[in-house]
């Protein structure tokens, strides 16, 4: 027996997971058409620059987590941790800036080089949105309308927090920045060594340390609510009475912060207590700044992105996998008709079955084993009169019916 295993952080995705992953993104991908938007797909890999201009050079996600090598044309390269920075790229790469407003949904997988536990992989799966090319704060209300609805779609949504915080134009997180360097200078001898990296390039990113001497300073730090100007109230005032419009409940975290360089405005997560410390479900931000940063013009936009594998632990109950027709020959002698009796109903949209060895007995355990709904019997005698024998799985029941007809009565079944 091999003893090759699959790579740490990751595994192998099989049927029933494969079919409630694909429940998960075809919920996202039908509600986001509801609101207009249409799906894109970016490359899995970028060059790394995308991402270290984008993410900041102190992030974790940059530091400590990419998956970044070279390639053999001397390249760096980097499997995307995220899928907002790929998107920014593909809209000045694409020339798109004349297209405004832009709804893109998008889906797949994301690499992060962490310490794989429940919720948590190294290659993760994401559902997103991205609203480019609207400053309005009511795109971001609808926005999180749409997270909202594609939680209640899951019926997840009764299961989070929605939680959401301001970040501030650029004036009001100057202003804050400034203070949080003052308030923190005064800490040094307790502050973590990654902090105090932190301390002089992005102090805000301070705000989302783990450590625990940390979080004792960050619980008295100043609020980010105390250095907004009038411009940031307003427009997070805005947000929020557009939440209130449409009836959606949320929190006000004053603590809350984006872990990325170019989040501004608005920040909000759907949290839940159900899945212990991975609480985070789906979580965005308003990015303004993101574009100009990448040497496109200034063009503001906001989304949101939401972990397939956090999503299928909350989620209760999924579609069951359809259960196949199993068409049996009785006797080799039947396997080719079988075979064309098969095709023909596979190409008339029936999920068939279809074994190819095996006596009757053997052939109906396995349809059973594997819950097939029904067995279309395929013997010499009943082909000859034009008939098949039609067999309830469930309750045993069988009758002879015309093979012209075999569609009609198959329909119960589908």
């Amino acid at each position: 027996m091999s003893s090759l295993q699959p790579v740490r952080g990751t595994h192998d995705i099989l049927s029933q997971e494969s079919a409630d992953r694909r429940h998960i993104v075809e919920t996202g991908r039908n509600v986001a058409l509801c609101y207009g938007y249409g799906e894109i797909s970016t490359p899995i890999f970028e060059f790394t620059e995308v991402f270290k201009r984008t993410l900041g050079d102190t992030s974790d996600i940059v530091t400590k987590e990419m998956y970044t090598f070279e390639d053999r044309g001397g390249h760096e390269i980097t499997l995307r941790p995220e899928g907002t920075a790929g998107i920014a790229r593909a809209f000045i790469s694409n020339g798109l800036a004349q297209n405004l407003p832009l709804r893109y949904f998008y889906q797949g997988p994301m690499f992060r080089y962490e310490r794989p536990q429940k919720g948590r992989l190294r290659q993760f799966h994401q559902i997103g949105v991205e609203l480019i090319g609207v400053p309005s704060p009511l795109a971001d209300v609808e926005t999180i309308a749409l997270g909202a609805q594609v939680l209640r779609e899951l019926g997840v949504l009764d299961r989070t927090v929605l939680e959401i915080n301001t970040l501030g134009d650029t004036d009001s997180r100057n202003a804050y920045r400034a203070a949080l360097v003052d308030y923190f200078s005064k800490h040094l001898d307790v502050l973590s060594e990654d902090s105090r990296t932190r301390l002089q390039r992005n102090p805000l990113r301070i705000l989302d340390s783990k450590d625990k001497g940390d979080r004792a300073l960050i619980n008295e730090a100043p609020l980010f609510a105390d250095y907004l100007n009038d411009v940031s109230r307003a427009f997070f005032d805005d947000v929020l009475k557009g939440l209130d419009a449409l009836g959606l409940a949320y929190s006000h975290n004053p603590r809350l912060v984006r872990g990325l360089d170019y989040y501004c405005h608005t920040a909000f997560e759907f949290t839940t207590e159900a899945l212990g410390a991975q609480g985070t479900v789906l979580a965005g931000g308003r990015y303004d700044g993101l574009i100009s940063a990448m040497g496109g013009a200034v063009t503001p936009g906001i989304g949101w992105a939401a972990g397939i594998e956090r999503l299928a632990m909350l989620v209760d109950t999924f579609p069951p996998l359809a259960r196949a027709i199993a068409v049996i020959p009785v006797g080799d002698d039947m396997q080719e008709t079988a075979l064309k009796i098969a095709h023909k109903l596979r190409g008339e949209g029936f999920v068939i079955d279809m074994d190819y060895s095996g006596n009757l007995s053997k052939r109906l355990k396995r349809a059973n084993k594997r819950h097939a709904r029904a067995a279309i019997l395929i013997g010499e005698e009943e082909v000859a009169r034009d008939v098949a024998t039609l067999r309830d799985l469930d309750t045993g029941e069988q009758n002879e019916i015309p093979l012209s007809a075999l569609s009609k009565h198959l329909t119960p079944f589908r």
